[in-house]
Formats: structure tokens, C-alpha cells, sequence
């Protein structure tokens, strides 16, 4: 048996107007971010996390912010997408942790429908997700609601 581990993490700015999606759900909030897809930067992280765990370099190189087929793309396309790469190369997801910082609006009350979400894109339990959030203690980019970024780390097996 074969197991990897992969690192993932984005970053995207925050505009006033915009929905703000996250986990594959969309949630509350005077701000959205910002990106050629509906810019979910968690699900962005997790694919990171997916496809450098695989060596299959990262979310831009298979879906660039240059073509325009992706512009406004649900980003659970691109996980269940990713899910599908791995699973074509003989790699199983075992589970991903993931950590999503931000000022606001508070994620806790909506870990469990993300996981309800993003477990079936990639064929894993929702117990097998952990997602957190944290703020930026009003720090940064993130302190100052400009931006928001997220943390994946993903473990992967084959045979």
C-alpha cells in the first residue's frame, strides 16, 4: 500500500455584493469572493491538497483562470473532477483537514452541511472532512474582511 499526503491552500478577495460560497454551499454575508469560478476557496484548497498529494500539479493548471469554459464554474465540479483524476490513477481519498480563515460570517453553524456536500463529490464519509475556522484576530487582509483563505491537507492511498 502506497500513502500520500498533499498541501493545499488559496486565497481570494472579498467584494461587497458578491454571494460568498464556501464548502460548496453558498452562506450569508454582506461580502463574496472574488475569482474567475464562484471562487470557493475552500473546496480550491481541498483540490490543491487532492492533486499535489497525486503529483498532478494544481487546481490552475487544470482549470486556468484563462479560459473562459470556467468562468462562473460551481467549484464542485472541479472536486468531483479531481476526485475523478485520482481515482483514474488508482488513489483513494482517506480524508481530508481542512481550515478556512476568515472575520465573518462565522462558518461553525455550516460545517455540517458542507461536509453533507462535499463528501459524495469525493466518495469519502462525511466523517472523514474535518473543516475549522478561525479568524485573523482583525489582523491582515483578513482581519480587515478584505480576503479570505483557506488550508487543505489530504491524505490519499492506493492499493
Amino acid at each position: 500500500m502506497k500513502i500520500r499526503v498533499g498541501l493545499g491552500f488559496d486565497v481570494h478577495q472579498l467584494e461587497e455584493g458578491r454571494n460568498f460560497y464556501l464548502g460548496g454551499i453558498q452562506l450569508p454575508a454582506h461580502k463574496g469572493a472574488v475569482g474567475h469560478s464562484d471562487a470557493d476557496v475552500l473546496i480550491h484548497a481541498i483540490c490543491d491538497a487532492l492533486l499535489g498529494a497525486a503529483n498532478l500539479r494544481d487546481i490552475g493548471y487544470h482549470y486556468s483562470n484563462n479560459d473562459a469554459r470556467w468562468s462562473g464554474m460551481d467549484s464542485k465540479f472541479f472536486l468531483k473532477d479531481v476526485t475523478r483524476m485520482l481515482a483514474e490513477r488508482g488513489w483513494q481519498i482517506e480524508n481530508v483537514d481542512c481550515t478556512v480563515c476568515l472575520e465573518a460570517p462565522k462558518v461553525n453553524p455550516h460545517i455540517d452541511a458542507m461536509k453533507k456536500v462535499l463528501a459524495p463529490l469525493m466518495n469519502i464519509a462525511e466523517e472523514d472532512i474535518s473543516i475549522k475556522a478561525t479568524t485573523n484576530e482583525k489582523l491582515g487582509y483578513v482581519g480587515r474582511e478584505e480576503g479570505v483563505n483557506a488550508m487543505a491537507v489530504a491524505l490519499i492511498r492506493k492499493g
